[in-house]
């Protein structure tokens, strides 16, 4: 059993105090470690007492370094030393490993804004060779705990909210990059007079990486801070060396997608330089590096840079296309909505009157070969259609057929709340898969579809505005008009006759009075206006 608390800022009587009171009521912990500012200004006085041994810390006690000049004093060995009776500096970094097998990685100071770095600061180099002293032991899996002052950015990603903490500005992508590598079970960060428990994620990319455990971030506000925010966090661990693999790997209910992978693939070549240990890692992304924004050459040769760079084009149709918006063939009486990179239409011969489609103005195959900025927009369309539907008692079922189709359509139908559950929804696409002997794999609702399929993967995916998720790899033929087929069962809309689109098809003028209709009940929820 462990305790870990955020800034201490040189409150020592009082964060002792709580201790004991903890211990008194609850039993003995193991070790206190403590992250953030553990002096402050006007330690000297309190300190004094412990520093003399007129006072003892009621239990073993494990600090941070200075993450300021001010404190720097504080720390006579930069490799770590025992500070007082009963409170140890681990040090500038390093692994601290108990006899129980529990093993914590920790790096003091905040990340460095100059070179070279400040005593109370790490720079690229000293995350680089903490990762290095752990990604090359044999089977490495991960850490049990992290512990570093600063926030990681990005950490907010994927998740619930962080109040008032924008975790994209907040914090250090240097950190950011730590986690991501050392898997840590738990870690432990404060500075930002915050508290926040993140929802845990996974360390692993589902259906195509062997599962690993999760990990939970959790910051710690300051100690005797007056808004009365959590700033001693009580837990028990097992050492993962002890745990049983299938234990270990176990998922929660609410994991989310790590908040890192992006971070990583984008990362430009003036931070952090990757460790040999991360290399094999980039025949699976983008590489950025030396190429911002693009594809790596194919032939892995460098670009020549005489010409200007320009921002990467989508890829142009080989022949006609019905949904390019510029394209002559697209039925612009049906479009109700134009954003910057995405449109809406109304779909033709629709399962009702408001089946609206999400398209790429640029020609994009699937939703697995979107830019960011276009992936953002259809996130955007997505949570407007969610609010508009749910304003008429509606919930929306989205799907994409990625096969035998040359334009990412992102189908979007409502369903009255009052007609069915999300767990009749996902049963009755379960039930017609397992008829026509399809795999629909259920996965977890913040996963990327772009995490389960690579660009040119032929697949068909469900998705539910609850963020729920149906998967499906496509591996020979497919039914085209599966995902109408089962929206319109007897299980469902009950409308079977309107599961061929060509059977629902109206006349020019109708289909342009319901896009005038549809246009203007959206358009109080459209972010393009």
């Amino acid at each position: 059993r462990r305790l870990a608390c955020g800034d201490v800022e040189g409150r020592l009587e009082a964060i002792f105090g709580r201790v004991r009171a903890i211990q008194a009521k609850s039993g003995r912990f193991d070790m206190l470690l403590c992250v953030g500012n553990f002096f402050g200004a006007t330690s000297e006085a309190e300190w004094a007492e412990y520093r003399t041994g007129a006072k003892k810390a009621p239990i073993p006690t494990y600090v941070l370094g200075a993450n300021n000049q001010d404190t720097l004093s504080y720390f006579p060995d930069v490799s770590g030393c025992e500070l007082a009776e009963n409170i140890t500096y681990l040090g500038r970094r390093g692994v601290y490993s108990g006899c129980s097998g529990l093993q914590i990685a920790y790096l003091s100071g905040t990340e460095a804004q100059e070179q070279p770095a400040p005593a109370h600061s790490f720079s690229a180099k000293d995350v680089a060779e903490l990762k290095t002293s752990l990604l090359s032991t044999p089977n490495f899996r991960g850490v049990d705990i992290l512990l570093t002052s600063p926030w990681p950015r990005d950490v907010g990603t994927f998740a619930n909210s962080a109040g008032e903490i924008d975790t994209k500005k907040c914090g250090s992508k240097l950190v950011s990059d730590l986690a991501a590598s050392l898997k840590p079970r738990y870690h432990f960060a404060a500075l930002e007079k915050a508290y926040y428990e993140r929802l845990p994620y996974r360390n692993h990319m589902v259906l195509q990486e062997t599962p690993q455990h999760v990990t939970r971030f959790i910051a710690l506000a300051d100690v005797g801070n007056t808004t009365k925010k959590k700033y001693l966090y009580a837990f028990s661990i097992v050492p993962m060396s002890s745990m049983d693999p299938a234990e270990l790997v176990k998922q929660p209910q609410d994991v989310t997608e790590n908040p890192y992978r992006k971070l990583r693939k984008e990362a430009p070549k003036s931070k952090a330089p990757l460790c040999a240990e991360e290399e094999p890692a980039r025949q699976f992304f983008f590489d950025l590096n030396k190429h911002q924004g693009k594809k790596r050459p194919s032939d892995g040769k460098e670009r020549g840079d005489s010409q200007p760079k320009q921002a990467k084009k989508p890829p142009q149709p080989t022949g006609p296309c019905w949904f390019c918006l510029a394209s002559p063939e697209v039925e612009k009486h049906l479009v109700v909505s134009i954003g910057t990179h995405c449109y809406l239409a109304l779909a033709k011969g629709g399962l009702s009157p408001d089946h609206v489609l999400i398209l790429p103005i640029g020609h994009y195959q699937s939703v697995v070969d979107l830019s960011s900025e276009v992936l953002e927009e259809v996130t955007k369309y997505k949570a407007a259609l969610k609010e508009f539907f749910r304003s008429k008692g509606k919930r929306y079922v989205l799907f994409e057929r990625n096969y035998r189709s040359q334009h990412l359509q992102l189908q979007v139908i409502p369903v009255p709340l009052d007609l069915c559950t999300s767990e009749d929804i996902k049963e009755a696409f379960i039930a017609q898969a397992q008829e026509q002997q399809i795999e629909l794999l259920e996965i977890p609702e913040h996963s990327d579809i772009a995490q389960v399929a690579q660009p040119g993967t032929p697949y068909f995916y469900v998705e539910l505005d609850t963020g729920e998720k149906l998967f499906h790899r496509i591996r020979g033929r497919f039914p085209l008009q599966f995902g109408r087929e089962v929206l319109a069962s007897e299980a469902l809309l009950a409308q079977p006759q309107r599961a061929d689109w060509r059977q629902c098809a109206a006349q020019r003028p109708e289909e342009a009075a319901q896009a005038r209709a549809f246009r203007r009940e959206f358009e109080p929820f459209d972010f393009s206006l």
